[in-house]
């Protein structure tokens, strides 16, 4: 039986240039009540690869390692029925209000972690009038992930391609 629960607050400040969204919070991410919880999810060992930098352990870390490079980080679904963690369940959901966050941040990029995060937003916003791709989930259900699209895809984002 499927449960309703509520995401996170996004994390971003009037510097973020960059916004990743992912779909919805894992059990292990609610748990811990933050972004990526679950320590086989490879999105903090991305993103610190990329900067070329350790991964941040605690929240404070996670969340001073994105505000200072300025990343924007939050899921398009912020409330929704799921069982466990499979995306493939999320139902009865609210998509993210992104207005306020683009309106106080100077995000001209959107990055999308995976297949239910690009449905529900281009479903919502697919005339929002900023560039954004899909990426293949950094999950580690994702057999098929390719660390090399996303540092190219943040290059592409922070306008070094």
């Amino acid at each position: 039986m499927s449960e309703k629960f509520r995401g996170f607050d996004p994390v971003y400040d009037k510097d973020s240039r960059v916004l990743i969204l992912g779909s919805f919070p894992s059990v292990k991410s609610r748990k811990v009540e933050f972004y990526y919880g679950n320590k086989q999810n490879r999105f903090w060992e991305v993103i610190s690869s990329y900067f070329g930098e350790k991964v941040p352990q605690s929240t404070e870390e996670k969340r001073g390692f994105l505000i200072e490079r300025k990343i924007a980080l939050w899921d398009i679904v912020t409330e929704c029925e799921i069982i466990g963690s499979q995306d493939s369940t999320i139902k009865n959901f609210k998509v993210a209000n992104l207005k306020t966050l683009l309106q106080n941040s100077k995000v001209g990029y959107i990055i999308l972690n995976g297949g239910k995060a690009f449905s529900v937003f281009s479903a919502n916003y697919a005339d929002i009038g900023i560039p954004y791709e899909k990426l293949p989930s950094t999950s580690p259900a994702n057999t098929r992930f390719n660390v090399k699209e996303w540092h190219d895809a943040l290059s592409r984002a922070f306008g070094r391609a």
